[in-house]
């Protein structure tokens, strides 16, 4: 009688439906050295409740809110001080002005035809690499046959419903 109660409770202690009472019971029986042998799997969980029960943290625990403040408040003064460095250091050794178009002007060509032939070159190299990155979605028309497929399947799946529905 009392192995058929231990059962319906841990029937109701699976499904969450136990009360305090009914928990201290099942505690109570497998803290006891003698468990019915289909019955053991549950002990050594049961024994885990109990010791872990007895746990306590003694680590301290920092929960002076005012120090949190401090230290955010802290951390965004330091990062102003190093901004403002960053811009010192930026004016200090900014580059001169430029003060005529031949100082502004690089990588120019004087002859027409290898102007043309180093950018032929460059948009030849650019075409090269975008029909590398074409050629990887040519699968997506594979994806798209796929999926048309799938839509045939839909209409055979919806014809047979409507026929043996009836």
């Amino acid at each position: 009688m009392v192995l058929n109660n231990i059962e319906n409770l841990l029937e109701k202690y699976e499904n969450g439906e136990t009360s305090i009472k009914e928990e201290r019971t099942l505690k109570n029986y497998f803290s006891q050295e003698t468990v019915a042998p289909h019955l053991e799997m549950y002990k050594p969980m049961f024994v885990y409740f109990s010791e872990s029960k007895q746990e306590q943290f003694t680590k301290p625990l920092p929960l002076n809110p005012d120090n949190y403040r401090n230290k955010k408040v802290f951390n965004y003064k330091w990062i102003a001080v190093a901004a403002v460095a960053v811009l010192m250091l930026g004016i200090y050794f900014k580059e001169p002005v430029v003060t005529s178009y031949e100082d502004y002007v690089y990588g120019t060509y004087d002859d027409p035809e290898e102007a043309l032939n180093e950018v032929t070159k460059q948009l030849a190299m650019i075409s090269t690499h975008f029909n590398k990155g074409v050629s990887t979605v040519n699968y997506l028309d594979k994806v798209n046959e796929g999926t048309e497929a799938l839509g045939y399947l839909n209409e055979i799946e919806s014809a047979t419903s409507i026929i043996f529905k009836n």
